[in-house]
This record gives structure tokens, C-alpha cells and sequence, in this order.
């Protein structure tokens, strides 16, 4: 049989790619596509908005490349664009197998099969895809085999919604073979706009901590499972001899979660003498020791992003993040001490998200008041977005706070939900006053010049002059 994975077309003008500046490789659809090789299977996968293809350049490959089943991975901004290249390719093309995966899809199974796909694939996908291929392969969209099959969904003859029984996670991540990469335009993934020979890599999956508004606890469980070090670093090794990768981006929410962990993959690289540079998520309170950051940095560490979420201590305890703001000034400390005492620079890119049901305008003020007071290179600045399969999806629905329904705009970028004491427009507003207050401060442009930092947000600046001025 012959796969085609994609993301679906014409989204690269939706808000996460235009303004949130997305420019990653489907690792998920890699990984799929490397285990349907393995297994015999012609395999494409399309990256869609990286080649910014439309809908009739994405028709145009399914008929040269003519797939017995596609399959789209899709968050929920992709979604409606997703249904609608269903739809279409259901009228032109009846006989291939459309499937749907990914977090959305994974929570909103039923939604998904109602608009054009013929089975969804819920949650970690790489041996549920396989099977259901060989199953599609022997007996086709026969109803009693696919029953057979952990981990999917599906209709039945009568229309009703079947949900097998959930397939077990991958308790040994070292036995799935590396991603396709090869099947991805490599030479296109940049960061912050420009092309480094960046490679992404996912050293584990899950998060035990399972914050409200976030869907990787939900998507890949509530637990932390690592590929070995040296399994990690056989990656990198193959990334950097082919396709002389550079910078590593390690796309796990939580890297640091383990410091001897972290540590066994720093020694590795060296032992092994490969020169790269890395970034990767971090939670603050696990950046409490100054001498792990000091190994993280001496061990190519150049950039760190770090979830600081909020600058209310009841809105770091209600979304279940764990953390105290002291973790947040200390984690702060030891950057700045880093930089004084052992002449050692790393930049960190701070997020904040706002506008949570319980926040009013004050509790919102304080976290941009924090974001100032620490400073970072960079902060970002988003939305709480009630996504579906989280908490605060389930929160937001049963206090009918939702106030916007389609999928599209579920960017973090704008309001969809409104609190309880704010509405969505305030929200949005504050949101503007965020970006302009932290970015056009003089002593901020200053310091970003003299660091030669300037050019890499300056986009940002721009977007926040322009919001001022209009706002």
C-alpha cells in the first residue's frame, strides 16, 4: 500500500504560521512514516504550510503520487481546514482511506468522522498507523477487523461511533527507528526567520504535571518516558554528519526533568566530540542549582524556553503548574549570575499566558509587571485557550465561557473564552498592551542592540509599534 502523511494545505495564512512564526517539522508524522517504511510501505509525507502548498498543488501530488490511504496529523487551528480537504478529497478520490490524528482529532473523534474521514487515530500513533494499514491492506474498511484494532475510531454501518480500546503507550521509545527525515524539506525549518542548520529532536514524551490548559499530559500521558542517552545521541550524530546540523532544538516540553539525565547526553556529545549548540524546554523549579545551568551551558546549552505562565501566585496554583514565583525570580537569579560570575550568556525565551476564567485585569497586570521585572530576551505572550481533551476545555464548556467556536482561531493569539470577569475584547487588549509594554521599553532596545540580539525581534517590536499606534 502506498501512505501519504500530511499536514493539510492552505494553512500557512492561519494565525499560528503567519503571526505565531511556526516553522517545525511534523516529527510526529516522521516517526509514523519511518515505522510504515520499516515495515515495507511506500511512504510520503507533506509538510504543507513549510512548502506553503494550496489546495490545488496538495490535489495535484495525491494524484502523482496516488495513495491507497492519507492520513492527516491536526491541531485544533488545523482542523476545519483539514474537514474541508477531507470533504474534497472524499468527492474526488472515494476509494483512498482518509484517516485523522493528532491532539485534536484524538478528543474530538466524533467531529472528525462526521466530516469526511473514515477513521481517526487516538493519540501516540506510530504502531496504531501500522496496524491499521496492514488491516486496510487485507480486508479494507471492514468494520469487525477494524473493532479489532487498539487505539482507533470509527464508523459503523449504522452510523454509530465505535471506540476501540486504547493501545498501551510505547513503554521503549529506543525501539522506534529515527524520523523519516528524509522525507521532509529539511533545508526549509529555520529559527527565528533564519536558516541555521537546525535540526528538531524529542528525547521523551509525556509530562506528569498536568497543567489545566495544556494537551500534552492528555496526548502523551501523565508520566515522563526517555529514550536512553546514548539512543538520543545517535540522532544528533546522524543529523549532524547528514544534514550538518548545528543547532539541536529539543522539542520535549520538559527536558530537565531529570538532572542526571540531562547530564548522561551532555557527556555523551562530548565524548563522542560532536560541537553543537542546543535549546530546549525547561520547568524553573527544576533550574533551582546554579551549577546544573552552568553544566547545561558548558554543555552547548544556548537557549532555554521556560514556562513562567503567570505573575499571580492564585493563578499558578489553579492551573496546576506546581511552581511558586520565588522559583521564577531564583531561576532568574542564577541567569543573571551565570552571565556576572561565570562571564556565561544564554538566552531565554519566557512565556506568560493570560486571561485564565479566574483572572480580572489586575491578576493580568501582574504578570505583565513580572515579565518587565525579569526581563528576558524574549517573552511571549499568548491567551488561555481552552483547548478540547484538557481540563480547561471541560471548565470553560460547563461555565459557558466559550465565546468563540471556530477552531481556526484557537491560536493562543486571540480570545476564544472570556473569564469571569473580563470579556474576550478586553482580553485581546491586554494581550496588545503586553507586547507593547515589555518590547518598547528604551532600556530593552538598548540592551538587544549592544547584544546583536535586535534583528531577531525586531518583528516582534515592529508588531507591537504597530499595535500601539492602532490601539
Amino acid at each position: 500500500m502506498r501512505v501519504l502523511l500530511a499536514l493539510p494545505p492552505n494553512i500557512h495564512d492561519l494565525e499560528i504560521y503567519r503571526v505565531g512564526g511556526i516553522n517545525a517539522p511534523p516529527l510526529g508524522l516522521a516517526y509514523i512514516a519511518a515505522v510504515l517504511e520499516n515495515a515495507g510501505y511506500s511512504v510520503r509525507v507533506v509538510d504543507s504550510p513549510t512548502l506553503r502548498l494550496t489546495d490545488r498543488g496538495f490535489i495535484e501530488i495525491v494524484k502523482e503520487f496516488k495513495p491507497d490511504v492519507i492520513g492527516f496529523s491536526l491541531l485544533t487551528p488545523m482542523a476545519v481546514k483539514g474537514y474541508e480537504m477531507a470533504k474534497r478529497l472524499k468527492e474526488l478520490f472515494p476509494d483512498i482511506v482518509l484517516v485523522a490524528g493528532g491532539p485534536h482529532p484524538t478528543s474530538m473523534y466524533g467531529e472528525a468522522l462526521s466530516n469526511g474521514f473514515d477513521v481517526v487515530v487516538r493519540f501516540e500513533g506510530e504502531y496504531t498507523m501500522l496496524e491499521l494499514v496492514k488491516a486496510l491492506e487485507r480486508y479494507g474498511l471492514s468494520k469487525d477487523v477494524l473493532k479489532s484494532v487498539d487505539g482507533i475510531a470509527f464508523k459503523d454501518g449504522e452510523g454509530n461511533v465505535i471506540v476501540t480500546n486504547s493501545r498501551k503507550p510505547i513503554e521503549n521509545l529506543d525501539l522506534l527507528p529515527f524520523p523519516a527525515r528524509h522525507l521532509l524539506p529539511m533545508d526549509r525549518y529555520t529559527v527565528l526567520g533564519r536558516n541555521i542548520s537546525v535540526a528538531h529532536v524529542m528525547a521523551s514524551r509525556g509530562c506528569p504535571y498536568g497543567c489545566v490548559f495544556c494537551s500534552t499530559s492528555y496526548f502523551w500521558g501523565r508520566r515522563i518516558r526517555f529514550r536512553s542517552p546514548s539512543n538520543v545521541v545517535d540522532e544528533i550524530e546522524q543529523l549532524v554528519n547528514r544534514y550538518r546540523a548545528r543547532y539541536i532544538i529539543f522539542t520535549d516540553d520538559e527536558l530537565t526533568w531529570s538532572q542526571k539525565y540531562v547530564s548522561d547526553i551532555v557527556g555523551e556529545l562530548k565524548k563522542r566530540g560532536l560541537d553543537i549548540a542546543f535549546a530546549c524546554g525547561a520547568r524553573v523549579d527544576h533550574l533551582q542549582d546554579l551549577n546544573f545551568m552552568k553544566m547545561l551551558v558548558d554543555g552547548g546549552c544556548i537557549g532555554l524556553f521556560v514556562g513562567v505562565e503567570s505573575g499571580s501566585q492564585k493563578t499558578l496554583d489553579s492551573i496546576g503548574k506546581r511552581i511558586t514565583v520565588d522559583h521564577v525570580l531564583r531561576f532568574f537569579e542564577n541567569v543573571k549570575k551565570l552571565s556576572i560570575v561565570h562571564k556565561t550568556d544564554i538566552d531565554v525565551v519566557a512565556s506568560f499566558v493570560i486571561g485564565f476564567p479566574w483572572e480580572d485585569v489586575e491578576d493580568v497586570r501582574k504578570t505583565i509587571d513580572l515579565a518587565i521585572r525579569l526581563d528576558p530576551p524574549y517573552a511571549q505572550f499568548t491567551i488561555a485557550t481552552p483547548y478540547p481533551g484538557t481540563p480547561l476545555y471541560d471548565y470553560a464548556t460547563k461555565h459557558n465561557l466559550i465565546v468563540d467556536k471556530n477552531w481556526e482561531h484557537y491560536t493562543t493569539l486571540r480570545a476564544v473564552m472570556k473569564s469571569f470577569y473580563m470579556d474576550a475584547k478586553t482580553i485581546e487588549k491586554l494581550l496588545r498592551e503586553a507586547y507593547a509594554r515589555f518590547y518598547l521599553r528604551l532600556k530593552y532596545l538598548i540592551r538587544e542592540v549592544r547584544k546583536g540580539r535586535i534583528l531577531s525581534v525586531l518583528p516582534t517590536i515592529m508588531k507591537s509599534i504597530a499595535s500601539w499606534i492602532k490601539h
